[in-house]
Formats: structure tokens, C-alpha cells, sequence
């Protein structure tokens, strides 16, 4: 029986069991063919699977309680999953566009940088980022930001799509991985008569597993709860153990860490 789609257990604020199963990958591999056409479904699963995703790393009630910084949080898809699952959700983004993609910003917005964040050492229980890194010039920078606001025992949790994976071009996808990222966004310019939303060495960049994987690993001050693939399911996470296959296969990587 595939597993259920809502945030919400049997209570307000509680979140059901999170797992990588085969058909959890299938829902979101079909949800990201819609994301330009549809964005409600695609965001909007995408926010309640990561309320979810969290939470199974969090003791006792989850995200119940838990204020949660999310370091790009764009449209209010994700302040919606969060708060349902009971966390005190502040969206930081240096876009006010994304952010008010649903109409009004939502209470408590910042604006700012994610390569300086302003906020005070140890200010969050987590702290949150999903599919932005790929999008900073100096991502581990960002990184950096993310473990000094996280309060000690706190969770940082970013995940980043992968350049050499099937969507690390974004829309110009495939044609990166043939063409390169500047020929892929200009023909991508040829054939719809305007740039792409991610432009290749100004709004999005090569990202790749292997130097988080050693920025996670070189930090002395977390400990590394889970480096695995976003996405796909359990039985395919052994990819990230080699290393020219894990650039192709595993699309997106999750780093998930606790500060001591």
C-alpha cells in the first residue's frame, strides 16, 4: 500500500512515519515533470514530504515546538507544511518575488543573504534549506551560516540538486549535461524567445556531491546524521559509495547534521 500523502497524522501537528520507499520516489519523479505547469502540486508535495523528512529526525513530538529557519524558503508552500506539523516557521529569501509567489509575504520574512545570515549564533532548532545551494555562488559559505545559527543539539538539514544528475540544468535539463551549461541557455533562449528562470554562472551553478560530502565530514563541531540521496529509495542509497556514479544517479543530496 503506497504510503499516505498528507503532513498531518491522526492528530493536529503530528506528521506520520517518514521512509524512502520505491513509491515515494515514483510521486516526486512525477511531480517534477509538472513543477513549471503546475507548481501548486509540485511545491506543495514537495513542502509536505520535507515537513516529514525533518521531523523523522527529530525526537519525541517532531517538528511540534521546533522554530524552524528555512534559508530560501520561497512561496508559502513551505510555511504551510511546517506550521501544520506545529514548528514556528521564519522564511529567509533574497528574493522578494519567490516569496510572495502566493500573494502577500508571510509573517515574520526576512529578506537577506544566505552566505550572511542575520541572525545570532545558536538562534534556531533547525535549520532548513532545500534546493538552494545550487542556486549560491560560495554554497559551503552558506553552509557555514547554517550551522552558526543552529542552536547546539539543533538540526541543520540542506539538500541540493546535483549538476550531472537528470534535473541539475533545471529547466535547460537534458541539454546540460550534451551542451554545457551557457550553450544549453542559449539554445534553451533560441527556442522560447527568453532566458531560462536559472541562468547557468549567474542564478544557478555546477553543484556536486562530492564537496559537501567533505564539507559535512570536515566539520568538527556536528555530528553527521545522514548523507543520502533525497529522493530515491532506500534500496538505491549505496550509489553515494562511488563516486563518479553518485554525480549521476543520486539527483539530489541531502545532508542532514547535529550541532554539538
Amino acid at each position: 500500500m503506497p504510503e499516505p500523502d498528507a503532513v498531518l497524522g491522526p492528530r493536529e501537528g503530528t506528521v506520520p512515519p517518514f521512509r524512502h520507499t520505491t513509491a515515494r520516489a515514483w510521486r516526486l519523479w512525477r511531480a517534477f515533470g509538472v513543477e513549471q505547469s503546475d507548481p501548486a502540486r509540485f511545491y506543495g508535495l514537495l513542502a509536505r514530504d520535507s515537513a516529514r523528512h525533518v521531523a523523522s529526525h527529530l525526537p519525541g513530538e517532531g517538528l511540534r515546538g521546533q522554530w524552524v529557519l528555512d534559508v530560501g524558503g520561497g512561496p508559502g508552500y513551505f510555511a504551510d507544511a511546517f506550521e501544520g506539523a506545529g514548528a514556528r516557521y521564519t522564511p529567509l529569501d533574497s528574493d522578494v518575488g519567490e516569496l510572495s509567489g502566493l500573494g502577500d509575504l508571510q509573517p515574520g520574512t526576512v529578506i537577506g543573504s544566505g552566505m550572511q545570515l542575520p541572525f545570532a549564533d545558536g538562534s534556531f532548532d533547525v535549520v532548513y534549506s532545500s534546493n538552494v545551494l545550487e542556486h549560491v555562488p560560495e554554497p559551503w559559505v552558506m553552509a557555514d551560516e547554517m550551522v552558526r545559527v543552529a542552536k547546539p543539539g539543533g538540526l541543520v538539514f540542506c539538500s541540493y540538486t546535483l549538476w550531472f544528475g537528470p534535473w541539475g540544468g533545471h529547466e535547460t535539463s537534458p541539454w546540460h549535461l550534451v551542451l554545457g551549461g551557457h550553450r544549453a541557455r542559449r539554445r534553451y533562449e533560441r527556442k522560447h524567445g527568453h532566458p531560462p528562470k536559472n541562468v547557468y554562472g549567474e542564478s544557478m551553478f555546477a553543484a556536486k556531491a562530492a564537496p559537501g560530502i567533505r564539507w559535512a565530514r570536515s566539520r568538527t563541531d556536528v555530528d553527521v546524521v545522514s548523507i543520502a540521496p533525497r529522493y530515491l529509495p532506500r534500496w538505491t542509497h549505496w550509489v553515494l559509495r562511488i563516486p563518479l556514479l553518485r554525480e549521476a544517479v543520486t539527483w539530489n543530496l541531502a545532508i542532514v547534521l547535529r550541532k554539538r
